[in-house]
């Protein structure tokens, strides 16, 4: 008979492990992936094909395209969000952070031409997520949602309660439009 021994996520290890439950991802992301990729590949394609037509590609010029098709990818390339109980994770190309959802303290709006959530829990970890995000995904705005009212429950939430109605009223009206739309009512 083999025995098998596992590492229980206690101690330093409990901040790596995964929290119980589904996790809501960004249903959108693949395609929004996929778009990046294609423009970015355009880009460098169409430099390409350019500079060879008036015959001026040499090596420095290719890696100079090559370093603009891979800048532009960069730039286009959305984070990945997802949430589980308790926690959102925003992952960049380099970067993931995470946020404690039933331990919020503030929850801040960035207004200008790219809307911003900023989320900050009780352990100083913070997150900037575009709302329209949650908009789009209906699980993850659901998980979001019951934590930040654990977080209102336990009192940690000192600002941002009014902002979170006013994001919840404004997915209801898509969720409702979108019903109308489906049925034909509209």
């Amino acid at each position: 008979m083999e025995r098998r021994f596992t590492q229980s996520a206690t101690g330093a290890h409990a901040a790596d492990a995964e929290p119980p439950g589904p996790l809501a991802h960004d249903i959108h992301w693949p395609g929004e992936r996929h778009s990046a990729v294609g423009v970015a590949s355009f880009l460098y394609a169409a430099l390409l094909v350019m500079d060879a037509g008036f015959g001026e590609l040499d090596a420095t010029r290719g890696a100079l395209w090559t370093g603009l098709g891979a800048l532009a990818f960069v730039i286009l390339l959305p984070t990945r969000i997802c949430a589980g109980p308790g926690q959102l994770r925003v992952r960049g190309l380099l970067v993931e952070r995470s946020v404690r959802t039933d331990s919020l303290v503030s929850v801040r709006w960035s207004d200008g031409v790219n809307q911003r959530m900023i989320l900050r829990d009780t352990e100083g970890s913070q997150v900037e997520i575009d709302p329209t995000v949650l908009v789009r995904n209906p699980a993850m705005w659901r998980r979001l949602d019951t934590d930040t009212r654990t977080s209102i429950r336990r009192g940690t939430l000192l600002c941002g309660a009014t902002s979170l109605r006013r994001l919840a009223k404004r997915i209801d009206r898509e969720a409702a439009h979108t019903v109308f739309k489906v049925s034909g009512l509209q």
